[in-house]
């Protein structure tokens, strides 16, 4: 397998691009190929298999989503509270946001991974990693609720990108009023 992580991260990148515009089915290692613009066979090079594609996928994903050190610190130092929480809530969903190409790769791989059981593995250690490092880093700032809360957020959160990125129900409402919702309805202030 190859070794160059830049282009590593590149063909990933092409192969997000991809994914978010034509789905799983249109994923294959020759369109990487093409989106990249490097000749055809470098993405097979870099990733032997489909699942291996579609596992640096995810991956990639979660590289790309990782917060602003500054924002992190700035948030850190206020007091723990509730609406301290709220604001880290209102960060998740701004950085997923932003790139929404990003968060429908996201959800094509998830889809992917309940068709694919190897994908699964892969995507499920990501993402379950993921989740236990949010439950990690909830505590140790001192955020009201514990595992049970962060994992009631990931479920509404997940919901409301999916209304937000895809075919809305166009309920009407704000979504940082939404999220100001789910938190103070899951959490008591410390």
């Amino acid at each position: 397998m190859a070794k160059n992580p830049q282009r590593r991260a590149a063909l990933a990148d092409a192969g997000l691009r991809v994914l978010a515009a034509t789905g799983a089915r249109g994923l294959t290692h020759r369109a990487v190929d093409v989106e990249a613009g490097v000749p055809v066979g470098t993405a097979s090079n870099y990733f032997r298999s489909r699942d291996a594609l579609l596992g640096a996928l995810g991956e990639r994903i979660i590289e790309r989503f990782a917060p602003d050190e500054q924002v992190l610190a700035d948030l850190g130092a206020r007091e723990p509270s509730r609406e301290l929480f709220t604001d880290y809530v209102r960060y998740i969903v701004e950085r997923t946001t932003r790139q929404p190409e990003l968060t429908r790769a996201l959800i094509e791989l998830r889809l992917e991974a309940a068709r694919r059981p190897d994908l699964a593995r892969i995507l499920g250690d990501t993402l379950r990693r993921g989740y236990r490092d949010d439950v990690a880093f909830h505590l140790a700032a001192g955020l009201p609720g514990g595992a049970f809360e962060v994992a009631l957020l990931h479920y509404a959160v997940d919901g409301l990108l999916l209304d937000l990125l895809t075919t809305s129900i166009d309920a009407g409402f704000d979504p940082d009023e939404v999220v100001t919702a789910l938190v103070s309805r899951l959490v008591a202030d410390p």
